[in-house]
């Protein structure tokens, strides 16, 4: 029996990354500020502490000497609050990565940090290794804090691994998707809108294309990467390999809730120059197949049904509010 910490562990990922910490008979203690999800069964071997990832005081009551495991999902993430609340995702990414990075150095434990595959930002020559350069937009624009906090959270990593011998490897995730996703991204707000008798949203044209990622994919994974003593001081990709159109996703989400047409939003008449979106966004993931021995094993279809089949059992998710970061008024297609 492992003894682990989870910050972010009532979240949306995290979540479920301790329900399999749990299945395999580790001691977890979850560092969050909010609320496990009502669907959660509540387990003898997991202890919920509140606080926020920015109070080093706080976090160090549970990232102490004893600890062998660190998995760090805390985050702000979103595009609604990249652009409505800058400075606390920059103060949260990157101050509360710091705040775990060194309580852990000291502590002795291994990190697993998420990041995103935001980092790479918008460079064309897709799929991204983990290597590859970063190309972003102005400084100005909004959009980019979540891709910075990121990438800096990520150069603390490297650079605690270097400097003070830290264990610890970085997992980029890819469009991870399933229940209990906040009805904020793609998948999850086009599935809340369909079972509350709204036709999905299709962005500009719909042809900006992703590989998405089942939830319980991404949770082996970051498993993976924890156990593998070859992934120390590595980044991974982790993500789906078929590139997907998000209108091809929403017809699929339209056609396995049997709701019709769909809601066309255009960001630049909505936002201007406040968000840029990426054309596509695809991972190179033989580093890990190669490392780590993981691949995404969920085709989009199964993980969809699923995350659906979740959705219509759970009105306390479909009761939480629309929070795209796009208004959509104009009528169904």
């Amino acid at each position: 029996m492992a003894r682990v910490v989870v910050t972010g562990g009532c979240g949306f990922l995290g979540s479920h990354l301790v329900d399999a910490l749990v299945r395999r008979g580790d001691e977890v203690t979850v560092f969050d500020g909010g609320a496990p999800p009502p669907d959660q069964s509540p387990a003898p071997s997991v202890r919920y502490v509140t606080g926020d990832i920015r109070d080093a005081a706080r976090l160090a009551e549970v990232v102490r000497k004893g600890v062998d495991t660190v998995y760090h999902l805390a985050a702000m993430v979103g595009v609604d609050r990249y652009l409505t609340r800058p400075v606390e995702v920059i103060d949260v990414n990157l101050l509360g990565t710091r705040n775990v990075l060194a309580l852990a150095a000291e502590a002795d434990a291994k990190v697993v940090v998420a990041s995103t595959s935001e980092v790479f930002g918008k460079n064309p020559a897709v799929p991204w290794r983990e290597d590859d350069d970063r190309v972003l937009g102005s400084t100005a624009v909004d959009r980019w804090c979540y891709s910075s906090s990121k990438a800096l959270a990520e150069h603390l990593t490297f650079a605690f691994a270097r400097e003070r011998g830290l264990r610890a490897s970085i997992v980029r995730y890819f469009n991870v998707y399933g229940p209990r996703q906040r009805p904020a991204f793609v998948v999850s707000r086009s599935v809340h809108r369909a079972l509350n008798g709204r036709p999905p949203v299709v962005y500009d044209d719909g042809g900006q294309t992703r590989c998405f990622t089942y939830v319980q994919d991404a949770v082996d994974a970051t498993l993976s990467v924890a156990a593998s003593p070859a992934a120390v001081g590595e980044c991974f990709n982790v993500g789906g390999s078929v590139e997907t159109t998000v209108a091809r996703v929403t017809a699929l989400i339209a056609e396995l809730t049997g709701v019709e047409g769909y809601t066309p939003v255009r960001t630049a008449d909505r936002l201007g120059d406040r968000y840029q979106d990426l054309r596509r966004r695809v991972p190179d993931t033989s580093k890990i197949r190669r490392m780590v021995g993981w691949r995404c094993t969920t085709d989009l279809r199964e993980g969809l049904a699923r995350t659906i089949a979740w959705a219509r059992r759970n009105p306390w998710w479909l009761a939480l509010p629309d929070s795209g970061a796009v208004p959509d008024d104009r009528p169904a297609a």
